[in-house]
């Protein structure tokens, strides 16, 4: 049997398959969400005593109300792991990913086109956000740099960060990274557990305005079940990559890119539509060659197996017109003349144009952020940006000139609507009786 499925669009089966794919993550189980509706619920009335019982539960780790946070020795333990490239790295994506975000910051700003009426909008960054980070092997500082820095550039109070140290297991390269992005304040916990502690707040944790990062299965359904207690950036499913190609470029490069998303986890989609059968042919021959050369190959082996596909189009229109149906979170444009394709693109989290711009380079340091819409959500959402550390709050001044002119209008509506109180407030200003 294949290792990945191939495709026809005009196949009896392709809807099938296509629904597979595509609703591979739409649905968790109760239990998972009964679950999660219990840590949440012991964490916000029995508050750091939970959180440690929860950690020692699931992360075989034992720590008191005094260790919860990581604390400078064990920073400066972490940066005696790193070597200087490690750091010279996580600077450079750093620095490119806060240049890319301070072209989004907006600032506050007054009209007055009208000499009356003066209206604006006041922009003001958050107080305090939290970072949820996975930790232990699985560990990622690429998302640390994309969570923390657009939420520097937007001028947040104080970062907090959660990160699960699973028995006791710190990855050196996470916190570096958070010290380089000026995270404030970090703590040893995961799962919903640490959700719930940054949503509620403990005598330890400090409660949040905002949570955002990636999680599995629980950390999403605890940032589900919190919304609404603070704000939360998405519910992130499973990771997925669509690939748009001509039958121009390197087989090895396409084969290359689908089983870099394919080893994030056993749920990852990589789709590849080509309008080549030829190349369909070629990619297929060299993921049978460079699979087992890879390090987490058993991972990667059932995310192609199971969720993925290579799919041949008659031509590209037929292929556009599936990446608009299925929006994706990352969309390859692999194509001779990406610019001339990029017009036609309705949704999509990230757009990787061209040869030589592999998902790779935007996930580390291209400089946007690759906290993504996922699941379709691209019709939507979008990525991670300043925007979603700020709020805007309108800014309204009428003079005694502008209510005249306008007020006479206003009470109309006001009564329109049956409310009379409404129309008070102007009427008596203007010093006339409100019409019922």
């Amino acid at each position: 049997m294949s290792i990945i499925q191939m495709l026809r669009f005009d196949d009896a089966l392709f809807e099938e398959a296509l629904s597979r794919i595509v609703n591979r993550g739409e649905t968790a189980q109760a239990e998972v969400i009964d679950t999660v509706r219990g840590i949440i619920e012991a964490v916000r009335h029995q508050g750091d005593q939970a959180v440690i019982e929860l950690t020692k539960k699931f992360d075989q780790l034992e720590l008191t109300p005094e260790t919860l946070e990581v604390s400078d020795k064990e920073m400066e333990e972490a940066y005696q792991k790193v070597t200087d490239r490690d750091i010279e790295c996580l600077e450079l994506a750093a620095e490119r990913v806060f240049t890319f975000h301070e072209k989004q910051k907006k600032e506050t700003w007054i009209s007055t086109e009208e000499e009356d009426v003066l209206v604006g909008s006041k922009v003001t960054p958050m107080e305090r956000v939290g970072l949820y980070v996975p930790g232990g092997k699985a560990a990622y500082p690429s998302s640390v740099i994309m969570c923390a820095c657009p939420a520097q550039v937007a001028g947040v109070e104080e970062i907090v960060m959660a990160v699960p140290m699973p028995r006791g297991e710190i990855n050196p390269y996470v916190l570096v990274a958070a010290d380089i992005c000026g995270v404030d304040r970090i703590f040893k916990i995961g799962g919903a557990q640490a959700i719930a502690a940054m949503a509620y707040g403990t005598a330890t944790v400090p409660r949040v305005d905002k949570i955002v990062g990636p999680g599995n299965i629980y950390v999403a359904i605890a940032k589900g079940q919190v919304f609404g207690q603070v704000d939360i950036d998405m519910i992130a499913g499973p990771s997925e990559i669509l690939i748009l190609n001509d039958g121009s470029g390197n087989p090895a490069h396409l084969a290359a890119d689908l089983m870099s998303q394919a080893e994030h986890d056993e749920m990852a989609s990589s789709v590849l539509v080509t309008t080549s059968q030829k190349m369909a042919e070629k990619v297929l021959g060299e993921l049978e060659k460079q699979l087992p050369q890879l390090l987490r190959k058993e991972i990667t082996a059932k995310a192609l197996k199971n969720y993925s596909a290579i799919i041949v189009a008659r031509n590209m229109e037929e292929a556009v017109a599936f990446s608009n149906r299925i929006a994706p979170e990352h969309l390859e444009l692999a194509v001779d003349n990406p610019f001339e394709l990029l017009p036609l693109i309705k949704h999509a989290g990230a757009i990787f144009m061209g040869h030589y711009t592999p998902e790779a380079m935007g996930d580390y340091l291209a400089g946007p952020n690759h906290t993504l819409p996922t699941g379709g959500t691209a019709r939507f959402h979008s990525p991670l940006c300043v925007d979603d550390y700020v709020k805007h709050s309108s800014i309204i001044n009428i003079s005694r000139k502008g209510l005249e002119r306008l007020g006479e209008e206003v009470i109309h509506l006001c009564n329109l609507e049956g409310l009379e109180a409404h129309a008070r407030t102007v009427a008596l200003r203007l010093g006339k009786k409100s019409k019922r």
